[in-house]
């Protein structure tokens, strides 16, 4: 029994060290080499935060992130408000006529490639005859996000006791003011987490992005992609670093309130 254990172990452990290397090296490097000194990125020259400065000198970087910052602010409200009542009408309208049409759709863009969505957006776009720019870019990164928004509530509706709100309902509140009193504290962490979710994934959207954007609204993967192609330049890995550690902030902020909602959820479940 010793022996297997001790065979697993060791086989996990390579695969594990094996797998994260993988992944995880190459980010490692660019994070290190944002603090290079030297202007040829793969020559370390001492440590620096010399590119950090120049990333917040160079006014074209810093209107593409801002552009990225708002559109993701924009469309994670959206879709956390969206995702919020496409989940309340999956897990508490019952069987209703389309529903299947309805999930179907809603949760279509798990599924769809990006370059399909980002295409099928540009031709709405172009036949509504809409001027791109901050409008289409956050309604596109909506269209993509709500559905992760609602998958995350679904979830936590779904495990919930609906004694609550029926109980609520008995003491005179009706449905709407009933999910406001007695539903929506406990799972505003999963909704919290659903718009964190949201946001982490249309600040690092491009394909999307590439589409329904127009001149002068370029977001900051589209400006760092633009500027990669004519070459690799050290203050790109200086905004990546950023752009990695807010992605990173945004993700352990998700999932401490995806853990504290399911505490929540779990403590209102019947027993």
């Amino acid at each position: 029994m010793a022996a297997r254990v001790a065979r697993f172990s060791n086989f996990n452990l390579v695969s594990l060290t094996l797998g994260l290397a993988f992944l995880y090296l190459p980010i490692v490097i660019l994070v290190v080499y944002s603090f290079n000194d030297s202007r040829l990125v793969t020559v370390w020259g001492g440590w620096s935060l010399r590119w950090y400065r120049e990333f917040f000198q160079d006014d074209a970087m810093l209107a593409a992130s801002w552009m990225s910052l708002r559109v993701a602010l924009a469309s994670a409200t959206a879709a956390a408000v969206l995702g919020t009542l496409a989940a309340v009408a999956l897990s508490r309208a019952g069987s209703f006529r389309g529903r299947t049409l309805f999930s179907g759709m809603l949760y279509a863009p798990l599924v769809m490639p990006e370059v399909i969505t980002g295409l099928s957006l540009l031709l709405l776009f172009v036949a509504l005859n809409a001027e791109r720019g901050f409008w289409t870019v956050a309604i596109a990164h909506t269209t993509l996000t709500m559905c992760f928004v609602a998958v995350v509530v679904q979830s936590r509706l779904g495990s919930l006791d609906r004694s609550v709100e029926e109980a609520a309902m008995d003491l005179g509140c009706g449905p709407v003011e009933a999910f406001f009193q007695a539903t929506l504290p406990l799972i505003w962490p999963a909704i919290a987490a659903g718009w964190m979710l949201a946001f982490a994934l249309s600040l690092d959207d491009l394909v999307i992005a590439s589409f329904t954007t127009g001149p002068g609204s370029a977001t900051l993967p589209i400006r760092i992609y633009s500027e990669v192609r004519l070459g690799v330049k050290p203050e790109i890995n200086a905004i990546c670093t950023l752009i990695i550690a807010v992605v990173t902030i945004a993700i352990v902020i998700a999932s401490l309130a995806s853990k504290l909602s399911r505490g929540r959820a779990d403590s209102a479940a019947p027993m």
